[in-house]
């Protein structure tokens, strides 16, 4: 179906749902690369999201969920099909004592911020991480010895033919860098975090303190996905790429970040299509020097 024809049906079906044509992926990436969506829609309410995804299934478009972009590689080409973006759209948090309920789409640093104006321990390591909650649960985010495994509860998801599924911790089967969210390809929809009551001032101490950490040991000056790689076993990415002479390396305008060699980074006007052979490159180096296989944290999606 023409894509201007399948968004002028939606609009029919679900009036007052924001959408874009022809939507550039690298505005919604922090890598700041990739080409086009087809269909990008905005999702206010479960409710919202569910019309959308029994509209887009009978129609047969293929679907794509994404949070900030903030952990996603998108190749020049784009994507085809709908994008459904849960981020600012699908932010609502509230508290109730030691306990925070909030959407999938909300930041961790406004999460963080909200914890913080109510006197709550236990989330100040994500107050830096760039990603949504949603992808936090997906990937068990983590930073500073801390994980979303530490805080959450529970979780509401659904699948992409509108099934609800109501998951507490255990049932999450979060691990390093994967959840049963992620290995089943759910969409969280609404968390729940059990923090601790806590002393405000020095909980706003440990996010600073932390957050000067990030400032300091990682490139936060150029556009990226944070780490490109996962932690190998018994080793740090950044350490064996810098070991293996990358460090300032580059393919285009992408390049091994100088200051962290865990990331690579955007220096302006970089193609998705550099930052993959860049990958490769540094993948390859790697395995040849040490033998050990580097595993992309970053998900790549679309088309050449």
């Amino acid at each position: 179906m023409q894509t201007s024809r399948l968004a002028d049906k939606i609009g029919e079906a679900i009036p007052g749902l924001r959408l874009c044509m022809d939507e550039p992926m690298s505005n919604h990436t922090t890598f700041r690369v990739g080409g086009p969506a087809d269909l990008m829609l905005f999702p206010a309410s479960v409710e919202e999201l569910s019309c959308v995804l029994q509209f887009l299934n009978d129609a047969h478009v293929p679907v794509y969920v994404m949070g900030n972009g903030s952990n996603l590689l998108v190749r020049d080409g784009g994507i085809r099909g709908a994008v459904i973006k849960l981020a600012d759209n699908f932010n609502h948090v509230s508290v109730d004592g030691t306990r925070l309920r909030a959407q999938a789409g909300i930041s961790l640093a406004r999460l963080a911020h909200r914890a913080l104006q109510a006197s709550l321990a236990g989330l100040e390591f994500a107050s830096g991480i760039p990603g949504t909650l949603g992808g936090a649960v997906a990937m068990n985010a983590g930073a500073y010895g801390s994980e979303m495994a530490d805080v959450i509860v529970h979780a509401t998801c659904c699948d992409f033919h509108g099934n609800m599924y109501y998951l507490n911790l255990e049932e999450l089967e979060l691990g390093y860098r994967t959840s049963r969210v992620r290995s089943q390809g759910y969409i969280a929809l609404e968390v729940i975090l059990q923090l601790e009551q806590g002393d405000q001032a020095a909980i706003r101490t440990k996010m600073d303190e932390l957050n000067q950490r990030r400032r300091q040991k990682q490139p936060l000056a150029f556009a990226s996905a944070g780490s490109t790689f996962k932690r190998p076993p018994g080793y740090y990415a950044g350490t064996l790429i810098e070991e293996a002479g990358l460090r300032g390396v580059g393919i285009g305008h992408a390049e091994v970040s100088e200051l962290h060699c865990g990331f690579i980074i955007n220096r302006g006007g970089a193609t998705a299509a550099q930052v993959l052979k860049l990958i490769e490159l540094v993948q390859q180096r790697v395995w040849d020097k040490f033998r050990v296989k580097l595993e992309l944290e970053v998900q790549v999606v679309g088309e050449d």
